[in-house]
């Protein structure tokens, strides 16, 4: 039986000019900004045209394009050898090439028996795996696939994930003195929240498994929100206040990204070089991070786990 393995992420930009489609791409997704299609478009327009300039700046730090393609193709690579023969990786990233429709095509030249979507979202929201899901099922029933389908919706206990996150910190821990733990997730608007997105509890209960894996104090760490947008109320508190208590207790940091499985720009730029840059500035002790997860073999062996439950 050939089973198609579909893996969901937000894709990045290829170049510096692909910035700001991208980001068009990005806006004009109804589960972004939830408005009809019109309005939509123009205001997908507006924002990417007036954020592509400092968008293209942070881009140009690494090197002029995202490394989450690369990763990914590296994670789905590890998948195929460690499923085997019957198994086949494919990449739909949202808002960038390959993209939903790219790996449709490439799917029905495949001819599988059986599909199964796996997010590479742990935690699950409406603006990320409701969003990759509803484009696939809109674009796949437009293209006649009609393969028995499963679905991985998240994963925020999966053994394998967790065990990947604490063995990561055990390792970068000892290079700094006594620091407090910041799990720092991507935020949302509160609003989605207070419509019932699941995303908040399912980050919340990933740390929590993890402060219990690795036994650590109250005072030892906090979980936290980057990437805020807008002047809309947003999950709380932010990374930035966290910083300044740690600054107010003198205590060093270890950021933890909680809510990533693979590097971008949220954390080569937001947390290795701005919010190390704020950590310097409030003399912070000592400021590190610890990695994504990428293709280490304990969290793949947990999502070759998923795909077979599946």
């Amino acid at each position: 039986m050939k089973i198609a393995v579909i893996l969901f992420n937000y894709g990045g930009p290829d170049s510096l000019d692909t910035v700001k489609p991208f980001l068009f791409n990005l806006f004009f997704d109804r589960a972004i900004i939830d408005v009809p299609m019109i309005p939509r478009w123009l205001l997908a327009r507006k924002i990417s045209s007036k954020r592509a300039p400092i968008a293209q700046e942070i881009y140009a730090k690494i090197g002029g394009k995202s490394p989450l393609n690369e990763q990914t193709q590296a994670q789905a690579d590890a998948l195929e050898r460690m499923l085997g023969h019957d198994y086949k990786c494919f990449m739909a990233m949202r808002y960038w090439h390959p993209m939903t429709e790219q790996a449709i095509e490439q799917v029905k030249q495949w001819q599988p028996d059986r599909i199964v979507l796996l997010p590479l979202y742990p935690h699950y929201s409406s603006a990320s795996t409701g969003s990759s899901l509803a484009r696939w099922r809109k674009l796949a029933k437009r293209a006649g696939l009609k393969q028995p389908t499963s679905v991985v919706e998240s994963y925020p206990d999966e053994p394998g994930w967790i065990a990947a996150v604490s063995e990561l910190i055990v390792h970068h821990q000892p290079k700094l003195d006594n620091p407090r733990l910041l799990f720092s997730a991507h935020g949302l608007p509160q609003a989605l929240i207070d419509k019932g997105d699941p995303y908040q509890k399912q980050i919340e209960l990933s740390v929590a498994l993890i402060i219990e894996k690795l036994g650590l104090g109250p005072e030892d760490w906090a979980l936290c929100y980057q990437s805020r947008v807008g002047n809309q109320k947003w999950l709380e508190p932010g990374i930035d206040q966290e910083l300044e208590r740690a600054a107010k207790d003198q205590r060093s940091v270890l950021v933890i990204p909680i809510s990533f499985v693979s590097e971008h720009s949220e954390t080569l730029v937001e947390l290795d070089m701005e919010y190390r840059h704020v950590a310097e500035t409030l003399k912070i002790p000592a400021y590190g991070r610890v990695p994504t997860v990428q293709c280490h073999p304990v969290f793949l062996a947990g999502l070759v786990r998923l795909i077979k439950g599946a």
